[in-house]
């Protein structure tokens, strides 16, 4: 019983292991450009319709 109790801890730390490194190696860079693209779409849509283009002086 503590040969299968270890086994199954050994399987959850790789599974663990792997599962840190995708979320660092894959969900956080996908994330990070996805917020930092919304944002540079949201200001391009207000100089668009709203704001006008940078440096026009009213």
């Amino acid at each position: 019983m503590a040969e299968v109790k270890n086994e199954s801890r050994a399987g959850g730390k790789r599974r663990e292991w792997l599962a840190f490194l995708f979320v660092t190696a894959v969900v956080v860079p996908l994330l990070t450009i996805a917020v930092v693209g919304g944002y540079g779409f949201v200001v391009w849509m207000l100089q668009v319709f709203v704001l006008g283009p940078p440096g026009h002086g009213g």
